[in-house]
Order: C-alpha cells, then structure tokens, then sequence
C-alpha cells in the first residue's frame, strides 16, 4: 500500500519543455515545506507509540512491621513482604501495538495527501506564472508593432494620408499596453512570493518557467478506476482498519487480568520450645484474577466502535461522491479549454489575414488607422485567451492527475 502511495506521488504530467523544472520545484517543495515536515513527524511520533504500548502494569511491593508481634505455634510473627505482578490477558500487547501501528498507517496517508495537495498547488502557482510571463512578452511584441504603426502614421501625416488623432490614438493605445504589463510585473512578484513560500524559500528568488506552453493533439486516456485509490479514499479505509484494531484490543482488555505474588514472613524462634519448625518462616505464593463482572465500559465502547465504522463509511461515500464530482468538472473544464484553444488559434488566424490585408492598403496609400487599432485589439484579445487557454488546460489536467494517478 505504501508503494501506491509513494507512486501516486509522482503524478503530475506536464508539457514535454517543462516537466523536468516543475518536477524538480515539486521535490524542492516536497523537501523543505513545513507542513510536509510536521505531518512527518506526527507519523514519527505515531511510529514510537508502538513502544509506548508495551508495557506491563506496575509491579507492586509492600513492606509491612508488626508492632505488636503476633504469636503462632512456630514463633512470633516480626514482618511482612510482599511482592505482586498482574498480567493482561493472552494477546493484548500484541493487540494494543497492532491497533498503535493502524492509527501510524493513517498517519502516513495524511502524508501522501499533504504531499498531492502541495504538489497541485506548486502546479497551479507555476502555470500562473507562465501565462503572466507570456502575457508580458505578447505585451511587449505588440508595444513594438504600434511602435511601427506610429512610424507609418507619422510617414502618412507628412503626406496628408492620415490625421495627428490617428498618431495620438497609437500613442494612446501604447500607454495603455505599457500600464498593463506595468501591472503585470507586480502580479507576477506577488504570484513568485506565493510560490516561493511554497517551497520554504526567500519571497524574491527569481523562478524560472517555461517560455511556451502546447497543448498535446490528443489527451492522455484517463483511468477513472484509479480514483479508488486516491490517498484522501484510502485514508477512510486505514481509519476504518484501525476501529477493527481497536475493537480487537477492546475485546482483549475486556478478559480477566490474571496476578501473581508472593509473600515471605520473618518468624522468631519460640525460646523455650524445641521443635522441628520452630522459627520457621513463611513463604506465601498467590495467585489472583480480576474479572470486569460489574463494567459495562467495554459493551459501550463496541457499541461505539460498530457506530464509528458506519461513520466512517458514509464519510467515505461522500468524499468519493464529491471526488468524482471534481473529476467530472475538471474533465469539462479540460476539454472546454481545448475549444477554446483551437477557436481562438482560429481567430488569431484570421485576424493576421487582416494586419496583413491592412499592411497591403498601406503600400497603395489607402490605409485606415482606426482600423488597425482595432484589428491589433482583436489581436491581443485573441493572443491573451490562447495563453489563458493553456494555463486552464494545464491546471485543469493537473487536477485531473491528482484525483486518478
């Protein structure tokens, strides 16, 4: 089981130019997280409960003196010894540490799923980081296109061809280009220190993504079977094994305690008597069981056992119910941004048909500047919902991964 886990772990899949430096952010963030370290060392701690558990109850020694020394046929009687052992019943040591080691199993699938969890999160912060890296840079390629066009513009004014509103409105149109990417420079500082926490790591270490992003031609077959082993499932079942393990140690604790002991008195010899056994002393073996006759602490406790299961189950339903829930969604959102992707791959298309019909009016002296600024907007609208597109196809198939792999 811990082998399915440990596989699970490894999940993500990603585009073939950058799965070896999301890889490698996700083993630094598995490596340095907190969170990922506390949860190990509660699993640490469970692990060292199974020595706790072994244990026996305390061995009981009494001394007593008599004041006044009682007289018996062999001598007075001076003192009293005793020492005493109980003991549980047959199994129960070995009961308590098989129910200690079940409630450590469910400790290490708390780690398998902290680790999913942030492994999604580094996932979702670094696509995010791509699609405002990549804005930046269709910003900046369209900043220099209206560069040029404010060269032709100002060309046409010379000639009478065009109006100084036209220059003015590129001009404007630059401005506003340059404050969005301004705006985008602090959202990806913002976006980095996010990420950077994620891995435990200085908020300004500059993180390096990927400068382009394919969607594949065909998606990866998804095994929805393998939802039944996702970490957040198994986990009711380790919780599950350990109310049986409880029960069994229940049912142990419930059997008699069995004792043993010994008692040794210090006899004086009798002066003006001569017999064999005169100031013998006596050695006492006991042998005692406690039995729970009048406890009805272990019938309530399977009562409650038998309730936990059932919790335990419906709680298991209904987070399989809200998983498929989320696979069902992520495999729409997935394949909604595919038809995003190919539509506006399509208009993007036919929107540089356009710039170049327009560049073509411009060699024979008929442009018209107002249409260029309008067809340079459908561009950029068209070039920021491919990238959006992408970062949604990927964080989605990320989700994916982290329900079935």
């Amino acid at each position: 089981m811990r082998y399915i886990i440990l596989i699970g772990l490894v999940f993500f899949a990603f585009a073939e130019v950058n799965a070896q430096d999301l890889a490698s952010y996700i083993q630094e963030a598995e490596k340095n997280n907190p969170e990922i370290q506390a949860f190990e060392l509660r699993y640490n701690i469970a692990e060292e409960k199974v020595n706790e558990v072994d244990w026996l109850p305390n061995t009981e020694i009494g001394v007593g003196y008599f004041i006044s020394e009682p007289e018996t046929r062999t001598g007075a009687q001076r003192a009293r010894f005793s020492v005493k052992q109980m003991l549980p019943w047959f199994g129960t040591i070995s009961a308590r540490e098989n129910y200690t080691s079940s409630m450590a199993e469910a400790q290490f699938v708390d780690i398998a799923i902290a680790k999913r969890k942030l492994s999604l999160s580094v996932s979702q912060s670094y696509y995010k980081l791509y699609a405002i890296s990549a804005k930046q840079g269709i910003l900046d390629e369209n900043i220099e296109l209206l560069e040029t066009y404010e060269r032709l513009a100002l060309t046409s004014v010379e000639v009478g061809k065009a109006s100084a509103v036209d220059v003015l409105r590129l001009q404007i149109r630059q401005n506003e280009l340059i404050q969005q990417k301004e705006v985008l420079e602090q959202d990806y500082l913002a976006e980095q220190a996010l990420f950077n926490n994620l891995l435990n790591r200085d908020e300004n270490i500059a993180v390096e993504v990927v400068k382009q992003m394919i969607i594949p031609e065909e998606d990866v077959f998804i095994l929805t079977d393998n939802l039944q082993l996702n970490p957040e499932l198994i986990k009711y079942d380790k919780l599950y094994e350990s109310i049986e393990e409880a029960e069994l140690l229940n049912q142990k604790e419930s059997a008699p305690n069995i004792g043993f002991g010994l008692d040794y008195v210090p006899v004086s010899e009798r002066p003006d008597m001569n017999f064999s056994d005169n100031g013998k002393d006596i050695v006492m073996p006991m042998v005692s069981i406690s039995i729970p006759i009048f406890n009805n602490k272990y019938k309530s406790v399977t009562k409650q056992n038998e309730l936990k299961q059932l919790e335990i189950k419906s709680q298991k339903e209904e987070r399989l119910n809200n998983l498929e829930t989320r696979l069902a969604q992520a495999i729409y959102n997935r394949n909604t941004m595919r038809i995003k992707f190919n539509v506006q791959t399509d208009n993007l298309k036919q929107a540089n048909d356009a710039e170049e019909i327009l560049i073509k009016n411009y060699e024979t002296g008929t442009i018209d500047f107002n249409d260029v600024l309008d067809v340079q907007e459908l561009q950029l609208r068209f070039q920021i919902n491919l990238i959006e597109s992408n970062r949604g196809y990927y964080t989605e198939y990320a989700i994916i991964n982290y329900l079935t792999k």
